[in-house]
């Protein structure tokens, strides 16, 4: 099912002020008719639902909307957990990869669910960024800093430390490498996923990878 058998955004997207209020409207207009979403989903038993959300970042950092949408999915007995997926290529830049684990910590605290962080794309970055991949599945506070003081203004080195200090603190920022390409990555992200939603209580117990196996071109290596 798609939403837009509720409402159709292109034709909102003026009257709101483009794409991004146009969505957040959408996304209201859900939250007011949850009896047609309930119908959509028809008799929750052992089903298993992928929701695509907008990307519009405000949704999941400081508007209740999605909150409140996922608590309505709770009420109906549906086990929730976010997949929040950033792109791998930010890693070329690591300012861009920061202010994307800033939105991530956000969300986290936000929604406050359930929640995996997935590094996306790994198939795409080059051998040399791949190299690096391993240092930002789990980044370190010094590691954040000497990237951020030898990639931006030095005048912003006061800053770069403060983030990256906010973000060690927390110690919740941590990624799932996924790369398309490689049935692994998917396996491991899907047990991630069901370790979260407490579900296949009744499946073989199977242990993610240790991050010692990370094969450089593929984003891990093989399967224990």
């Amino acid at each position: 099912h798609s939403c837009n058998e509720l409402a159709q955004s292109s034709g909102i997207n003026a009257e709101y002020g483009g794409p991004n209020g146009g969505l957040v409207f959408c996304m209201e207009y859900l939250i007011q008719n949850t009896s047609w979403l309930e119908e959509c989903l028809g008799e929750v038993d052992d089903d298993y639902f992928i929701i695509d959300c907008p990307g519009q970042i405000e949704l999941y950092t400081h508007m209740e909307t999605m909150k409140r949408f996922l608590s309505t999915l709770q009420q109906w007995d549906i086990r929730v957990c976010a997949v929040y997926l950033l792109d791998s290529q930010f890693l070329v830049e690591p300012s861009k990869f920061i202010a994307g684990m800033c939105s991530a910590l956000s969300a986290m605290v936000q929604l406050q669910i359930p929640h995996v962080n997935v590094l996306s794309k790994i198939d795409l970055l080059s051998v040399k960024d791949k190299e690096t991949l391993d240092r930002w599945l789990d980044p370190s506070e010094d590691t954040m800093t000497d990237y951020l003081h030898r990639t931006t203004n030095k005048r912003h080195a006061n800053l770069s430390r403060a983030l990256a200090k906010l973000l060690d603190d927390y110690s919740l920022i941590h990624f799932v490498p996924l790369n398309i390409e490689d049935e692994d990555t998917i396996g491991d992200l899907c047990l991630q996923i069901d370790m979260l939603l407490q579900i296949s209580d009744d499946a073989e117990p199977r242990e993610p990878r240790d991050r010692e196996d990370v094969d450089v071109e593929s984003g891990f290596g093989d399967e224990i």
